[in-house]
């Protein structure tokens, strides 16, 4: 290809392609980042509009385009397996990278901290999970474990499993974690109360739960912050 012709000379589904590499990926729109991963369109419709149908299903929210499965992509005009695939190998790998970042030794200051080290685990499952941040008397993070995997309106946390990995690792605090796929961010009774158990649990073994985050795809609840904990 011939870098020095013009956009416009190029045929259609070449010109993310074209405008990446005379601006740079931080120039393209998500739609045009979409295209490229598509590789080109249909007879009848360019990679940019198949694209932009793809977001559109998503309701222009990345978010929810993160939750899609390849079932999901290919109810999309234009897609099949192999685009379809494409896709969610995409997404998996960008998950990852949030995940790998996550697993640096991490001070928690804040909630904020907290969920940032937790979203990607969480944020775009359709499934509930339950994690767990253990740390040490600086508040680092020594570990972050995922206890259990639920069904779409819950998950199970085992006390006795929590705190036989914290006095193992010699931790002195926990963040407990689970998602709400629903995307309802409010906590449920039953949440209120696992947290109560499980703080008093925390007592007797000198351990101390410091905060419960309740995650959805772009926001948290947190115990601490809401003064319920």
């Amino acid at each position: 290809m011939n870098t020095n012709r013009t956009i416009k000379m190029w045929a259609e589904d070449d010109r993310p392609r074209e405008k990446m590499l005379l601006k740079g990926r931080q120039a393209l729109s998500d739609a045009e980042l979409i295209a490229i991963l598509l590789g080109s369109g249909t007879a009848a419709r360019s990679a940019l509009e198949v694209a932009q149908d793809i977001l559109g299903s998503a309701e222009n929210n990345l978010h929810k385009m993160g939750q899609m499965t390849v079932h999901d992509f290919k109810k999309c005009k234009g897609v099949g397996d192999a685009r379809a695939v494409t896709l969610c190998a995409a997404i998996e790998l960008g998950r990852r990278r949030q995940v790998i970042s996550s697993k640096q030794k991490t001070k928690i200051t804040s909630s904020t901290t907290a969920f940032e080290l937790l979203r990607g685990d969480l944020a775009d499952l359709v499934h509930e999970e339950f994690y767990v941040l253990y740390l040490n008397r600086g508040n680092f993070v020594i570990d972050k474990k995922q206890l259990s995997i639920g069904g779409m309106a819950g998950t199970v946390a085992d006390g006795k499993i929590i705190f036989k990995a914290a006095l193992e690792l010699n931790a002195c605090g926990i963040i407990l974690a689970h998602n709400h796929p629903s995307g309802n961010k409010q906590p449920s009774e039953q949440d209120k109360r696992l947290t109560r158990q499980l703080k008093e649990f925390g007592k007797l073994v000198e351990i101390e739960v410091l905060d419960h985050l309740i995650v959805t795809a772009d926001t948290y609840y947190s115990f601490a912050d809401e003064g319920i904990l």
